[in-house]
């Protein structure tokens, strides 16, 4: 009996989907792009199959789901991080207060500006 090619597809996309999951866990993105090219040729073939109903590929729509929300948590961290890396050397470049108007007043900072903190 020779094993059925969709069920072998399907349990191949289930591997790469889980280790696509430990990766996003893990926060190892490097290894994301290493696998996206193994993952989208698993789901054309997939696709090219037309297979309509099973409960194979409702686990992997399953875990296609739970990893698109991981996916989505890591880019809005991403996002955040980037922002507050942004402000941070805004910060460095330049000095602002707010006078007795109300109105922002910036200063460009001189060199590398340290601030010492002592006790």
């Amino acid at each position: 009996m020779t094993p059925d090619p969709n069920t072998s597809l399907i349990k191949s996309l289930e591997e790469i989907l889980d280790l696509e999951r430990a990766a996003l866990v893990e926060g190892d993105l490097d290894l994301l792009t290493h696998m996206a090219p193994e993952k989208e040729k698993l789901i054309g073939s997939i696709n090219d199959l037309h297979v309509r109903d099973s409960n194979e590929l409702s686990r992997v729509q399953n875990k296609v789901e739970r990893n698109q929300a991981l996916l989505n948590s890591a880019a809005e961290g991403i996002r955040a991080v980037a922002g507050r890396m942004a402000e941070i050397r805004r910060i460095r470049q330049e000095f602002s207060t707010y006078g007795a108007d109300g109105q922002r007043s910036g200063f460009p900072v001189r060199g590398h500006a340290k601030m010492e903190k002592r006790a």
